[in-house]
Order: structure tokens, then sequence, then C-alpha cells
């Protein structure tokens, strides 16, 4: 029995590939672990505030020495980093929006990456405390960014497996939904390739 975070970060609710597949993965996740237990995290529905001076503040100061001001700063981030410290498996859906993640997405992420929870500073340089998860993240992009010549403008991939690596997660498995902005025949192909991923991914 595993706990699956799952978070979604397109700000569409229809029409959006990396929902669907995404959906399509944990739909097939559950059927295969039924004592699993889902907790989705929409980010468009319900987003995350983005950092302020007074929460940046609040992150730094220990949690004995924090005004009740500061403790209600820091309280939706502490809530963001006990979900995935107490996941086993998180499945992301992120499509590219000007060669990154959308804001709503890197937003999160300012509040899970802290100093103390999810990675620490020592002598030798940080060390990531977010071990002993699977990921699996769920693309789309209207051009081919994984190979190519616009491999050089992919932000979005190579800053997750940056970030997340970072904070000790390094088992990533990316399936991406590319060149969707082609014609019908570019999506149809690579949502049947992206499907495939799914079918050997779910069961493991």
């Amino acid at each position: 029995m595993a706990n699956v975070l799952y978070i979604n970060s397109s700000v569409r609710t229809a029409g959006s590939l990396s929902r669907q597949l995404s959906a399509e993965f944990v739909a097939k996740w559950q059927a295969n672990h039924p004592a699993d237990t889902i907790v989705t995290r929409d980010l468009a529905a319900n987003p995350v505030p983005h950092l302020t001076e007074e929460m940046l503040g609040a992150f730094f100061t220990a949690p004995d020495q924090r005004s009740a001001a500061q403790a209600q700063t820091v309280r939706t981030s502490d809530e963001l980093v006990d979900e995935v410290l107490a996941a086993d498996v998180i499945v992301i859906g992120a499509p590219m929006y000007n060669f990154s993640v959308p804001s709503g997405l890197k937003a999160y992420i300012d509040h899970i990456a802290r100093a103390g929870r999810t990675f620490q500073y020592t002598a030798t340089g940080p060390v990531g405390l977010v071990t002993g998860k699977k990921v699996y993240v769920f693309t789309a992009s209207g051009g081919v960014y994984s190979e190519g010549p616009a491999a050089g403008y992919d932000f979005l991939a190579t800053y997750l497996r940056a970030v997340l690596g970072f904070l000790g997660m390094t088992d990533i498995s990316f399936v991406q939904a590319e060149g969707v902005a082609l014609g019908e025949q570019a999506v149809a192909d690579t949502m049947a390739k992206g499907r495939a991923s799914i079918e050997a991914l779910a069961t493991n």
C-alpha cells in the first residue's frame, strides 16, 4: 500500500494533454494498486501563493521563534511539504509554457524547496532529504524539444529533473507528448506513444 500524490499544473481544465495522460496513468495505477491512497493537488483550481518577503523571513525563522503571523504564513508551505514527504509515488502533469514550467508549478516548487525540511546544507554541499520516491512526470509541448534543433530550449524537463534531483528525487520517469501543434496526426501519434508508456509504467 502506497501513498500517491498527484499534482496537476495545466491552467487548462479541458483539452490539456498533460492532464489527460497523467489522469489516465493515475486511473491505471489505481486499478493495478487498489489499496493505494491518491491525494490530488490541482494548482490551477487551487493555486498556491507566490513567495513574498514575509514568507521567506518565516521560512528562515526557527519554528519555535516564529510570531503568530509567521506561523500562519508558512502554513500552506508546511502542508505542501508534508504531502510530499508522506508520498511514496509522485505524479506531475506539467505542460510546457514558454519553454519552461507553468508559473503555478514554479510557485509550488518554491514552497516545497525548504532548507531544513526537504534539503539541507552540509560541509560538502547541499543534500536532498526527499528520498525513496518514485516520480512520474507527464509533459506536453507544441514542438519537439527532447531532441533536434529545439532541444536547447527545453527548460521544462531539464528544470524538473534538476530541482527534483536537488531535493533527493532521482528516480524520475518522463512521458512527453511532443509536437502537438503539428497537426492531428502528430497528436494521435504522440498520444499513442504516451499511452504505451503508461501501460508499462503503471504496472510497476
